[in-house]
């Protein structure tokens, strides 16, 4: 039995072609691909900011003051102990639970805050103040 002209398969030079070929197109879409993630975690923060901003807003409405400092974030879920106590605090709260942000750590909360009369924020991915691109801090002034 001999060989049959049409059994053939692909040369090492055609294999080659397409191993580059494949590299190149790696090597255009990974990094792009990669940094969604970073977008997303960022986007996701500045829903939950404005989410709660506006729980904070809703409060603000019912007992003419912002929660203090010392009251927190947990202001909107539970209603504070600590004075001043809100006189109309709503039955049901403000939000169902406190939100942590997209890296896993606790928002932070300041009233009066540096920027308005609340600040609410994050310090990014690497969890310190400061930073740049996924590590800066990302806040509600910066929202507007």
């Amino acid at each position: 039995m001999g060989r049959r002209g049409d059994d053939r398969g692909f040369s090492l030079i055609e294999l080659m072609v397409v191993v580059a070929i494949l590299s190149i197109l790696a090597l255009v879409v990974v990094p792009r691909v990669m940094d969604r993630p970073d977008q997303a975690r960022i986007a996701r923060a500045k829903t939950d900011l404005s989410a709660l901003a506006a729980a904070l807003n809703l409060y603000r409405l019912d007992n003419f003051t912002y929660p203090t400092t010392e009251q927190g974030l947990q202001a909107l879920v539970q209603k504070p102990g600590l004075p001043p106590v809100p006189p109309a605090w709503a039955a049901n709260g403000y939000i169902d639970r406190v939100p942590r942000d997209p890296w896993g750590r606790d928002y932070q909360y300041l009233a009066p805050g540096v920027h308005g009369p609340f600040d609410i924020f994050s310090f990014g991915a690497d969890g310190a103040t400061g930073g740049t691109g996924v590590n800066a801090d990302i806040g509600t002034w910066m929202l507007n």
